[in-house]
C-alpha cells in the first residue's frame, strides 16, 4: 500500500514540477543567466560578506551592482556600437564602396603563365554580375542582421522584464545560494557522494565554460577588433564581435573572419595590411586560445575540442543564443555522469 502511495506521490511531484517548469519557460533565459552569474560571482559575494559580516542583503546588493557595472553596461555599449557600425557597413555594401570586382581583376592579372586555363575561366566571368550576386547575398543578410540588432537594442517591455527578473533572481541566488545548494543536495535521489560530485562538476563546468570559452572568445574578439582598427579597416567593432562569436567554435573559429579579409587585402593590392593581418591573426589571435585557455580553465572543464564543437553547435540549434553555454554544460554533465557510472561499476567488479 505504501509503495502504491509513494508511486502516486512521485507521479504527482513530477507532474507539478513539469507544470512549474512550463510556467517559468518564458523567463528561461533570465533564469539561466541568473544561475550562471550567481555561480561566477559567488566568490565576490563571499568576499563582500567577509567585509560586511552578517549583512547578507548588502553583500548581495553590492555584487549585483558590480554585475551591472562590469557586465550589463559594457554589453549595452557594445550592442549600440554594433548597431551603428553594422548600419554603416550595410550602407557601404549597398552603395558599392565595398566591391569584389577590383580584387578579382587583381587576382586575374597576378596569375602566372602556367595558370592560363584558370585565367581564361576568370576572363569569362562577368565581374559586374558577380558583384551584383554577392551584393545580393550580403545586402539582405545585412538588412536582417541590422533588423535583429535594432530589435535587440530596443528596450521593449519583454526585454526589460527579463532583465529585471534576472537581476532579482541573481540577488536571491547570491544571498541564499548556500541554503539552496543544501536543499538541492538533499532533494536529489542520489548517493551523497554522487550528488556532491555532480553538483561540483556543474559548478566547475559553468566557471570553466565562461572562463575557458566565453572569456577567451571575448579576448580573441578584442584582439581582432584592435588590429582592424589599427589597420584602418571598416567596422572594427563589428569584425571583433564576429570573431568573438565564431571563436566559440573550436578549430577554425575567428579565422573565418580575419583570413578572408587578409586574402581580400592581398588581392586588392593592400599587401602590407594583408600581411600584417595574416601574421597577427595567425600568431596572436590564433595562438591566444592555446595559451589562455589552460591558464583560465585549469582543471575546471576537460573536454576534447570535437566534443565542444558538436555540443556548441547542437546547443545553438536547440536553444538559440543561449545554446553556446547550454551545449558545453550539458556535454560536461554527460561526461561526468558517465565517469561516475563507470567508476561505480569498476568498484563493484573489484569488490567481487
Amino acid at each position: 500500500m505504501r509503495t502504491s502511495e509513494d508511486r502516486s506521490f512521485l507521479i504527482l511531484l513530477a507532474a507539478i514540477s513539469i507544470a512549474f517548469a512550463w510556467v517559468l519557460w518564458p523567463f528561461f533565459g533570465a533564469l539561466l543567466w541568473a544561475i550562471l552569474l550567481a555561480i561566477i560571482f559567488a566568490p565576490l559575494y563571499r568576499r563582500a560578506l567577509e567585509t560586511l559580516p552578517g549583512k547578507h542583503n548588502l553583500a548581495a546588493l553590492f555584487t549585483v551592482v558590480v554585475v551591472i557595472v562590469m557586465v550589463l553596461i559594457p554589453v549595452a555599449i557594445v550592442i549600440a556600437s554594433l548597431i551603428d557600425q553594422g548600419g554603416e557597413l550595410y550602407q557601404r555594401v549597398q552603395n558599392g564602396e565595398i566591391s569584389f570586382e577590383h580584387p578579382l581583376q587583381q587576382l586575374k592579372s597576378a596569375l602566372p603563365g602556367w595558370a592560363a586555363s584558370i585565367s581564361d575561366r576568370l576572363a569569362s566571368i562577368d565581374l559586374s554580375a558577380l558583384r551584383e550576386r554577392l551584393s545580393g547575398l550580403v545586402v539582405p543578410a545585412g538588412q536582417q542582421i541590422a533588423g535583429h540588432a535594432f530589435n535587440i537594442g530596443q528596450l521593449t517591455l519583454e526585454f526589460v522584464a527579463s532583465l529585471l527578473v534576472m537581476l532579482y533572481l541573481l540577488f536571491f541566488l547570491l544571498r541564499d545560494g548556500d541554503e539552496l545548494n543544501a536543499r538541492i543536495r538533499d532533494a536529489l535521489p542520489l548517493r551523497p557522494s554522487h550528488t556532491a560530485e555532480i553538483l561540483n562538476a556543474f559548478i566547475l563546468a559553468v566557471r570553466g565554460t565562461i572562463k575557458g570559452i566565453v572569456l577567451v572568445a571575448l579576448i580573441q574578439g578584442a584582439l581582432g577588433g584592435l588590429i582592424f582598427w589599427l589597420l584602418g579597416l571598416t567596422a572594427p567593432l563589428l569584425a571583433g564581435a564576429l570573431m568573438a562569436l565564431l571563436s566559440l567554435l573550436p578549430v577554425l573559429g575567428s579565422a573565418l573572419v580575419w583570413a578572408p579579409v587578409a586574402l581580400y587585402l592581398l588581392v586588392a593590392g593592400a599587401v602590407t595590411k594583408g600581411i600584417i593581418l595574416l601574421a597577427f591573426g595567425t600568431f596572436v589571435i590564433g595562438l591566444a586560445d592555446n595559451f589562455l585557455r589552460p591558464i583560465l580553465v585549469g582543471q575546471s572543464i576537460q573536454m576534447p575540442s570535437y566534443v565542444v564543437l558538436i555540443a556548441t553547435l547542437g546547443g545553438l540549434a536547440a536553444f538559440g543564443a543561449n545554446g553556446f553555454v547550454i551545449g558545453p554544460l550539458v556535454a560536461a554533465m554527460f561526461l561526468t555522469a558517465w565517469q561516475i557510472y563507470i567508476g561505480s561499476k569498476m568498484q563493484k567488479e573489484i569488490r567481487k
